[in-house]
């Protein structure tokens, strides 16, 4: 019994194994069957596969949006792995990994937000792991979402949602009311900071990401370029470009690898910055108590 439990377990692994490298696998055959031949330089955004007729507009089925799906689907099968078999008891370095990942993030909201946006930790783990991991798959050759405009502009909005449901949980008036603090005559200039913020939240995530891109792309070419200038009149090292070997995987590393995480860690500061810090905590603490209070007279009455 004991034997098979342990079968068992091997073959869910192996599904959760196969849920996180699959997507990757299956977003490189789509790329390699798919892309039209290019020769040069060529820098574009992320290729339309189809395009489906809506009333408004057409709806857009791009390459950064399929990529965004392999990510999560790659994600979900990343977290089911490290949390498949918790126990109390022998635990394991998948679990004490899984365990180390709760309590840091959980720290860091508890640290940047305060103990009463503790239930935000799981938003921001997605939030890191989503972004991270999308920038990475540029390491594999596939199109990283980071990259696309629309992608991490939807990321803004939602954050910008939060930002907005939060201000506003003492109320419309008092919602209102914050656009004229410090002063009335900054009303116009608090409405603009307003509006601005997912745009210098996705502007700056989507500018960093693609210019890291645009810069390894350049000089790899130029590389390239050089060494059949100076190579190229040797028969077999001539074909080959001697010069890519080394700077573009130093730059890849810090472009692809480190800059992109550190985006991600961006993304989310500004997150919890903007979340708790337009939350009015105290003002919605002493709204709370009051209407509690009027509760219990009026229950007591």
């Amino acid at each position: 019994m004991k034997h098979n439990k342990s079968r068992l377990f091997k073959l869910i692994d192996m599904v959760y194994i196969c849920m996180m490298v699959l997507p990757v696998v299956a977003g490189i055959l789509l790329k390699v069957l798919t892309a039209p031949p290019a020769e040069g330089i060529q820098i574009t955004g992320a290729r339309i596969f189809c395009r489906i007729p809506m009333p408004l507009q057409d709806l857009l089925i791009t390459e950064a949006q399929i990529n965004s799906w392999l990510v999560m689907i790659s994600i979900f099968g990343l977290c089911l792995y490290i949390t498949h078999g918790l126990t109390t008891k022998n635990i394991s370095k998948r679990q004490h990994l899984a365990e180390w990942i709760v309590t840091t993030v959980e720290k860091l909201v508890s640290g940047n937000m305060g103990e009463y946006f503790k239930g935000f930790a799981p938003f921001i783990t997605a939030i890191l792991a989503l972004s991270a991991f999308s920038s990475l798959l540029s390491l594999v050759g596939l199109y990283p979402p980071t990259s696309d405009l629309n992608v991490v502009g939807g990321w803004a909005i939602l954050v910008f949602i939060l930002i907005t449901y939060y201000k506003a949980k003492c109320g419309p008036l008092q919602y209102m009311k914050s656009f004229a603090e410090p002063v009335p005559f900054l009303a116009p200039l608090n409405i603009i900071s307003e509006v601005a913020t997912p745009l210098s939240m996705a502007f700056r995530h989507y500018g960093n990401v693609l210019s890291g891109t645009v810069i390894s792309v350049l000089i790899a070419t130029g590389l390239q370029g050089l060494s059949r200038l100076l190579l190229g009149w040797i028969p077999v090292l001539g074909e080959l470009s001697l010069l890519q070997i080394g700077l573009p995987a130093i730059l890849s590393i810090y472009f692809d690898v480190f800059s992109g995480c550190l985006q991600a860690y961006i993304f989310a500061m500004l997150t919890m910055m903007y979340v708790a810090g337009g939350f009015p905590l105290d003002l919605y603490l002493q709204r709370k108590q009051k209407k509690h209070k009027k509760q219990l007279s009026g229950g007591n009455v």
